[in-house]
C-alpha cells in the first residue's frame, strides 16, 4: 500500500478501471480478432499502454466480474491484463470482493496473490466478519511480496445505506456499522507498525466512495492514516470536490471506468471515424488517455482548491 501511496503523489490520483465487457468496444473492432475475448486484451492493452505512457495514473482496478462472465477464456484474459499492468510498474488492483471464513479466505489469498492471478492489491468484504480479514495479512509481510487491500468501508452504491449506514446498539459500541470497519482497518494498521515503521499508511485501506458528500470530510478526519480507494467519480456521478476531500491526509486513489474506457463514444477529435465506423484501437486508445489525463488533472485542481 505505501508503493501506491508513493505512487499516488508522483503520477496523480487517477486508477483507471479495466472493467471491459466487450459491448464497450466498436463493433468493427471486435470483427478484427477471433474471439471478443481477444478483442477485450488487446483494448485493455492498448489503453495500458497509452496511460502508462503519459503518467496519467497510478494504477489499475480490474474487476473480475466481466471477465468471469466471458468463461474460462475471460480469466485467461484477466490473468493476462493483470501481467501486463504490473510489468509496467505501475500497481494493479484486483476487484474480486472476497469475504469468507478462515479457510475459503487462505484460498482466495492464495489464488490472487500467487500464481495465475498473481496481483498487488484486492478489495475484500468485512461483513462476514474481522477473522476473515486475517487470512489476507499472511501475504503482507515482504518476504511474501508486502501484498495489500482495500477493505469495504463506505461503498458508492445507493444501497449501502441499508448496511453500512445502520446505527449499532449501546451495548454494541453504538455509532454506525461502518465505523465497526474502519476501526478494524486502523487496528490493522497499527498492528502492523512494528513490521513497517517508517510507512505513512496501513497494509489495508478502505474503500470510500466518492457519491457519499455527507460523509467524506467526516470518514477522512476520522481514519486520517487510511489510504482510500475512492470508486463512483465520473460515470457514477461523483463529483471531484467530493473525491479531493477524501485525498487529504493519508490520500487515496480515485477509480474511473467507463469515463475512460468508453471515452471514445463522446470524444469529438474522432467522430468523423467514429460515425463511419472506422475506429481504430489507436483511436480508442488516444480518447482514453485524453480522459485520463483530464480526469487527472480535474482530480488534481479539486484537491488543490481545498
Amino acid at each position: 500500500m505505501q508503493l501506491l501511496q508513493e505512487l499516488a503523489l508522483k503520477n496523480g490520483p487517477l486508477c483507471v478501471g479495466l472493467d471491459t465487457d466487450p459491448s464497450y468496444i466498436p463493433q468493427n473492432i471486435i470483427e478484427q480478432y477471433s474471439t471478443p475475448c481477444d478483442a477485450v486484451y488487446a483494448y485493455n492493452k492498448a489503453i495500458i499502454e497509452r496511460v502508462v505512457a503519459d503518467n496519467s495514473a497510478c494504477c489499475f482496478k480490474v474487476q473480475i466480474a466481466y471477465y468471469e462472465a466471458m468463461g474460462l477464456e475471460g480469466m485467461r484474459v484477466f490473468s493476462k491484463t493483470l501481467q501486463k499492468i504490473r510489468k509496467t510498474g505501475l500497481i494493479a488492483i484486483s476487484d474480486i470482493k472476497r469475504g469468507d471464513i478462515g479457510a475459503t479466505s487462505n484460498a482466495y489469498a492464495r489464488a490472487h496473490f500467487t500464481g495465475d492471478f498473481e496481483t498487488d492489491i484486492i478489495t475484500i468484504n468485512p461483513y462476514m466478519g474481522f477473522d476473515t480479514l486475517q487470512p489476507f495479512t499472511k501475504f503482507s509481510g515482504p518476504e511474501q511480496g508486502g501484498k495489500g487491500a482495500f477493505v469495504l468501508l463506505c461503498t458508492s452504491n445507493p444501497g449501502m445505506t441499508d448496511i453500512e449506514h445502520q446505527k449499532l446498539a449501546p451495548e454494541c459500541g453504538g455509532g454506525l456499522l461502518l465505523e465497526k470497519v474502519g476501526n478494524e482497518i486502523e487496528r490493522i494498521g497499527q498492528e502492523w507498525k512494528n513490521v513497517y515503521p517508517e510507512q505513512t499508511c496501513g497494509i489495508f485501506g478502505a474503500v470510500v466512495g466518492a457519491t457519499q458528500e455527507g460523509d467524506a470530510r467526516y470518514l477522512r478526519d476520522k481514519y486520517k492514516d487510511t489510504f482510500f480507494l475512492i470508486p463512483g467519480y465520473g460515470a457514477q456521478g461523483g463529483a471531484a470536490r467530493i473525491a479531493a476531500t477524501l485525498l487529504d491526509k493519508a490520500g487515496g486513489v480515485v477509480n474511473s471506468s467507463r469515463g475512460i474506457l468508453c471515452a471514445w463514444k463522446k470524444d469529438e477529435k474522432i467522430a468523423d471515424a467514429r460515425d463511419k465506423g472506422t475506429l481504430t484501437l489507436d483511436d480508442i486508445a488516444d480518447a482514453a488517455a485524453r480522459a485520463s489525463l483530464f480526469s487527472k488533472n480535474d482530480l488534481l485542481q479539486a484537491k488543490a482548491s481545498l
